[in-house]
């Protein structure tokens, strides 16, 4: 799995060398004012697509916090599916087994109020896709955050056991509590991910495992 990191740690995403990309297309740059990591597809599958993926070398998270800010918004000319799909992959292991919080920010301020419940989501792989888990037990792994696409928005995942709760903003509670991670009390990799047709910014990152 790799090495354990125990202390709290500020990753610096200016350096590449600290990341294994997947179908990324990357660019360092400043975007509204902060330094970031842009990532996008590297190969643009449409609505179907599975993103781009920048996985942090030598992590092996169990139980912590992982906070990031990111920007997502759909890029030109995508489908009318497209949500500027971005958030966090962790617990990364063998078999593609991962858990995956991530954001829609479009449906942040959608007029349409089922718009707006499926702003934040849970899914795992490689069983547990968003559609598998709204079809068997709707708006369990799904909730509401205001955000609005292409702004920075702060993440932070609190993960303990079977347990992950995903705070947006500067909320004092949680939008999202999911007791039943699919993957049980596992351990494995972290990355940044973009889903498809979505063009990500990333600044901030920070992971604190749990003492």
């Amino acid at each position: 799995m790799g090495t354990s990191w125990m202390v709290a740690a500020e990753i610096p995403l200016s350096d590449p060398a600290r990341l294994e990309f997947q179908n990324a297309s990357i660019q360092q740059l400043n975007y509204k004012g902060k330094p970031a990591l842009k990532m996008r597809e590297e190969k643009v599958a449409g609505p179907s697509g599975g993103g781009a993926l920048a996985q942090l070398k030598g992590m092996n998270f169990h139980d912590g916090v992982i906070e990031v800010d990111v920007a997502g918004k759909p890029i030109e000319g995508a489908t009318e599916t497209a949500r500027g799909f971005i958030g966090v992959i962790f617990r990364m292991g063998e078999g593609n087994h991962f858990e995956n919080i991530y954001l829609r920010p479009t449906n942040g301020r959608a007029a349409d109020q089922a718009m707006r419940n499926h702003s934040v989501q849970y899914a795992a792989g490689p069983e547990w896709g968003w559609r598998k888990l709204r079809e068997t037990e709707p708006f369990k792994y799904e909730s509401y955050a205001d955000m609005v696409a292409g702004e920075w928005t702060h993440m932070k995942v609190v993960v303990k056991g079977t347990t992950a709760q995903l705070y947006v903003g500067n909320a004092e509670q949680p939008c999202l509590v999911i007791q039943d991670m699919k993957n049980g009390d596992s351990q494995g990799g972290v990355a940044l991910w973009t889903g498809p047709e979505t063009e990500g910014y990333f600044r901030n990152l920070k992971i604190t495992p749990a003492k």
